[in-house]
């Protein structure tokens, strides 16, 4: 199905905004405009760069909107809505989709490393040697014919994407509408990919509320009109590279009202959520979203734009190093659920707590069959989704060598330097997190004895070396591939750590329970 035109998407944004606005008081627009005009104006006059002149334009006849009648204001907002709408569209074709599957491989190797790709990897390089898809795929290919996917995948890299475009293709299922950061976009060999592969644009700088709106309204249009469709729930890259335990509702709700929306207008197409979790080896960006997690005032910096992804070079020598190692990235689907969190089955029926057939419908409708809008009642469903999806991320986490050497490494320091908090452990001298290499192999396998006891009771996946030795000399090779600073490193019988690396990687198993006494 070809996407329709920046026109048409448009015209329908605005038609969401214009029946928002009915029930709104005059003092509710004038806000609303104010709100977009002020945090606008205000970011230009912090930043170097001014914003384009036609957005400059639409800005200065909104100022002077903001203070005459309402229908002056709405057009002005309407203006803007078309401004946003147009920027954030991007047109997708299935015809263009269809040829570029074909060529993906050596697209995705293209992209990585975005020049030589033949002298850098060699020419038999092969994403799926080193890319490994997991999941009910033919569950979800079986669901896609008659329902509308969501993908709500964690988010480790500005890779992710593509990464998992790759996995949809490779697993036979259909192409998705996603959203990607503006500052992707500024990568020629990523932008061309992104566009041509269902991105539409998310320029995070951009606060006010109008905008948010007009995003969640794209949203709601895409999934309600039958796009398979792809958001990342946690926002932002994972900081500290632990898995996402609390997620933004903002999109998740665009599933629920797109799917009463298509109720209410005799249309109804049935809306699923598909969990994803994605595990790396190595993360390209690990160094700077660490520092910045760790920095005081890194959580309020939100959007990095200069991390390893912008140096071209970087990202050539992250795939060179890595993608020549096996089985570097796993992505793994999850069993798809309902827009309430209900686990749906391969027939499409949601399913209670018990396992019994329940008619999703009875959620939002009276007896009638009529969908009944209540706010507070679907934003109490998009929690319970939330959960649901957390809880998915969890059991479906996939522990790697890496993960598991780290954990063990951080938790040799934790018991050393007990009343360090995270950030003080983070900035040890060399001298003070020196390790014993057979203490670390000793940790290394208490750890994985108690993962594999996890992955019995089903509670996470494992991609791990059989013995303790060898999950630390694959690590070992892997940390020393790419990082300019080595996580693990050996030094005769001991073992020099980076506190910070080890740290990043040991977080991605910290939701899972340890003993306290387990080192």
């Amino acid at each position: 199905m070809d996407s329709p035109s920046p026109q048409l998407i448009s015209q329908a944004l605005q038609r969401r905004l214009i029946n928002r606005l009915k029930t709104q008081s005059d003092d509710a627009v004038f806000r609303y405009l104010a709100d977009s005009i002020y945090l606008e104006q205000r970011r230009f006059d912090r930043s170097d760069i001014p914003p384009p002149d036609a957005y400059k334009r639409i800005l200065k006849r909104a100022n002077r909107a903001i203070r005459k009648e309402r229908s002056v204001m709405i057009e002005s907002l309407v203006k803007l809505v078309d401004y946003y709408a147009r920027e954030i569209h991007n047109p997708f074709s299935e015809r263009t989709y269809a040829i570029t599957s074909k060529v993906l491989p050596g697209m995705l190797t293209r992209l990585l490393t975005a020049a030589q790709p033949s002298q850098l990897l060699g020419n038999d390089f092969d994403p799926a040697s080193r890319i490994v898809v997991q999941g009910p795929t033919e569950h979800l290919k079986q669901l896609s014919a008659n329902h509308t996917l969501v993908y709500t995948p964690t988010h480790l890299s500005n890779l992710d994407s593509p990464i998992i475009g790759y996995a949809l293709v490779a697993a036979g299922l259909k192409p998705v509408v996603y959203g990607a950061g503006l500052n992707l976009f500024s990568n020629p060999l990523m932008e061309f990919f992104m566009r041509r592969l269902g991105a539409y644009t998310v320029d995070r700088r951009k606060q006010n509320q109008l905008y948010k709106d007009s995003l969640k309204d794209y949203s709601t249009h895409a999934i309600k009109t039958g796009f398979h469709s792809l958001f990342y729930p946690g926002g932002t890259r994972s900081r500290n590279g632990a898995i996402e335990q609390k997620l933004k509702k903002g999109l998740l709700g665009t599933a629920m009202s797109a799917w009463q929306e298509s109720l209410q207008e005799g249309r109804p197409r049935e809306v699923v959520i598909v969990p994803c979790t994605l595990s790396f080896s190595l993360t390209l960006e690990a160094e700077t979203l660490i520092d910045d997690a760790l920095a005081e005032a890194g959580k309020s910096r939100y959007i990095i734009t200069d991390d390893e992804l912008s140096e071209t070079r970087t990202v050539a020598h992250f795939a060179r190093r890595v993608l020549n190692l096996d089985a570097s990235v796993y992505v793994r689907f999850g069993h798809p659920l309902d827009v309430v969190g209900n686990p749906v089955n391969r027939e499409g029926h949601s399913l209670d707590p018990n396992g019994a057939v329940v008619d999703r419908r009875e959620y939002i409708c009276n007896r009638d069959g009529e969908v009944t809008p209540d706010t507070q009642r679907d934003q109490q469903y998009t929690i319970r989704l939330s959960n649901a999806i957390t809880q998915a991320y969890q059991s479906d986490c996939i522990a790697l060598n890496t993960h598991v050497a780290a954990l063990a490494a951080w938790r040799i320091l934790q018991h050393r330097y007990p009343l360090l908090d995270d950030i003080q452990r983070a900035s040890l001298r060399k001298e003070d997190r020196r390790i014993k290499r057979a203490e670390l192999v000793q940790s290394i396998d208490r750890i994985q004895q108690h993962l594999r006891q996890k992955e019995q009771l089903g509670q996470v996946h494992l991609a791990i070396s059989n013995t303790a030795t060898a999950i630390l000399e694959d690590s070992i090779i892997r940390f020393a591939s790419f990082h300019r600073q080595k996580a693990i490193s050996i030094q005769g019988s001991n073992v020099d750590v980076s506190p910070k690396l080890i740290l990043y990687y040991a977080n991605r198993l910290r939701h899972i329970s340890f003993p306290e006494a387990l080192k």
